[in-house]
C-alpha cells in the first residue's frame, strides 16, 4: 500500500500533473482506501510543497503546480467518497484579513481543506471586519480561517475575534488563524480557539473542531 501513496505523493511533490490521474487510479484499483489516497499522499504532498515554499526552496509557479497535480488527483478520488455520503465534515469560511493581499498560503489551506472532506467558502483577501461578520452570519460556518502575512494587518485578526464576541457569535463558530508573522501566543493573546503553523497543521485544527 506505501508504495502506491509515496509514488502519488512524489508526483504531487514534482508537479508530474499529466501522470497523477493514472497514478490514482491504480491506487483505486489495487482498492486503497480513498481516504488514506487524500490524507497520507496526497494531502501530505501538499504539506511538503508548502514547508519547501515556507523555506524558499521552491517558487510560486511550482507550487502551482503541484497545486493543480493534487487537484487532478482529487478530481480521481472525491466521486468515491460522495457514494452514499454526501455529507461534509463542516464548513469552513477561509479570508485574507483588511489590508492584506497575499493568498498563497490562504489558497494552499482551502485547497487542503477540501481535499480533507471540508466545504470551503474562500472569501478571498482584504476582507474586512464588517464583511467577515456579513459571512459568518449567512453562512454560519464551524470555522473561520483568518490569514495575514503582514504584521501590520495582524491587529484586524483581533478585531475580528472581538466583535464575534460583541455580536454573540463567538460560540457559535471556531477561529484559527495562521501566516508568517503570526504564532500560538498571538493566537491565545487575542482569544482564537488555534494556530495553523502550516497547511497540514490547519486541517488537522479544522478536524479537531468538528469532531
Amino acid at each position: 500500500m506505501s508504495d502506491y501513496l509515496e509514488v502519488i505523493k512524489n508526483a504531487v511533490v514534482n508537479g508530474k500533473h499529466t501522470e497523477i490521474k493514472d497514478l490514482v487510479q491504480k491506487a483505486i484499483d489495487a482498492e486503497l482506501d480513498p481516504n488514506h489516497i487524500i490524507d497520507d499522499a496526497l494531502i501530505a504532498a501538499m504539506d511538503i510543497v508548502g514547508k519547501e515554499f515556507g523555506s524558499g526552496k521552491i517558487f510560486v509557479p511550482e507550487m502551482l503546480v503541484s497545486a493543480v497535480t493534487m487537484k487532478h488527483g482529487l478530481d480521481v478520488v472525491k466521486p468515491l467518497l460522495s457514494v452514499g455520503n454526501d455529507q461534509s465534515r463542516g464548513t469552513v469560511i477561509m479570508a485574507t484579513v483588511k489590508g492584506d493581499l497575499h493568498d498563497i498560503g490562504k489558497n494552499l489551506v482551502s485547497m487542503m481543506l477540501e481535499g480533507a472532506g471540508f466545504k470551503v467558502v474562500d472569501l478571498g483577501v482584504d476582507l474586512s471586519v464588517e464583511k467577515l461578520l456579513d459571512a459568518v452570519k449567512e453562512i454560519k460556518p464551524n470555522v473561520l480561517g483568518l490569514s495575514a502575512l503582514l504584521t501590520t494587518t495582524m491587529p484586524e485578526m483581533k478585531r475580528m475575534v472581538e466583535e464575534l464576541e460583541a455580536q454573540g457569535l463567538r460560540n457559535d463558530v471556531k477561529v484559527m488563524i495562521g501566516g508568517a508573522p503570526v504564532d500560538r501566543s498571538f493566537a491565545e493573546k487575542i482569544g482564537a480557539d488555534g494556530y495553523g503553523a502550516d497547511a497540514a497543521e490547519a486541517v488537522e485544527l479544522a478536524r479537531s473542531f468538528v469532531h
